[in-house]
């Protein structure tokens, strides 16, 4: 099966693609608020995901959202050790 499109990377991401996030659907039972934040977290780096989050906070939207298993996005972060960079950036937020 042939790629239908080829990963690009060092590609600049720009405010539109980052806000594009704000708007995933999440799965039934699923929190609309972690699931942007973690659906933003897989696909996006640190530094694109830093800019998604000044866009998701302006919407009022909850950074402390949980999982089913009662984790946030920070704490799943926190599990990941390559994550460093993205668990300095949700610390940041202080909540």
């Amino acid at each position: 099966m042939a790629l239908t499109q080829p990963a690009k990377f060092g590609e600049e991401w720009n405010d539109d693609r980052v806000k594009g996030y704000l708007n995933r659907l999440p799965p039934e039972g699923v929190s609309a608020d972690f699931n942007v934040l973690y659906t933003a977290y897989k696909h996006m780096r640190a530094n694109d995901f830093e800019r998604f989050l000044v866009f998701f906070l302006a919407e009022g939207r909850d950074v402390n959202a949980k999982n089913s298993d009662g984790k946030t996005l920070l704490d799943l972060a926190k599990e990941h050790p390559s994550s460093n960079e993205f668990v300095t950036v949700l610390s940041s937020i202080g909540r």
